[in-house]
């Protein structure tokens, strides 16, 4: 994996503040600024190296084309409702993240009384089939009853430890 050194913010698009608690997290335990993506167009140079923490939808980062078009984004997060760590893969593949740049998935959480519009309405609808789903399975798995759980009734997923990879990266490669 190439070295990151020389990483001067942490830059980020929330919907519901699961990814802004998550770069504010990580601000504290690295002592990286953080800026939401509007603001760091405005505060950082352009083409300086950054991390970006996106909210996922359908396994897009949201905000990542225009970050990467602004920055030199040295690793992606993408923040959504699986377990942390589980959709490394999908995220590097569904935003065409470039091989040598870390990827990162973390899970957020869902709160549907805090998302608007289009979004709001994929959601209740993604609430209703997969937790229906979810809900007359048998046998599921911790993780499924997780996701079945955050689909009912909601929550915050966020915590320290989820970072864990991502700050093992950034002391590794990055200092």
């Amino acid at each position: 994996m190439e070295a990151a050194q020389g990483i001067k913010a942490i830059v980020y698009t929330s919907e519901t503040g699961h990814t802004k608690q998550y770069a504010h997290l990580f601000a504290q335990q690295t002592g990286l600024p953080a800026y939401d993506l509007k603001t760091a167009k405005g505060a950082l140079p352009q083409h300086c190296q950054v991390i970006y923490m996106g909210w996922l939808m359908a396994g897009s980062v949201k905000g990542y084309k225009e970050a990467a078009s602004c920055f030199a984004v040295k690793a992606l997060c993408g923040v959504g409702m699986a377990r942390t760590g589980s959709q490394d893969e999908d995220i590097r593949r569904n935003n065409n993240v470039p091989e040598g740049t870390p990827v990162f998935s973390l899970q957020g959480g869902f709160q549907l009384e805090k998302l608007h519009g289009m979004y709001k309405m994929m959601m209740k609808v993604m609430k209703a089939t997969a937790g229906k789903g979810l809900a007359n399975k048998q046998n599921r798995t911790p993780e499924e009853d997780d996701m079945l759980d955050l689909l009912q009734n909601g929550g915050n997923r966020v915590n320290a430890e989820n970072l864990a990879a991502l700050q093992e990266w950034y002391e590794n490669y990055c200092r």
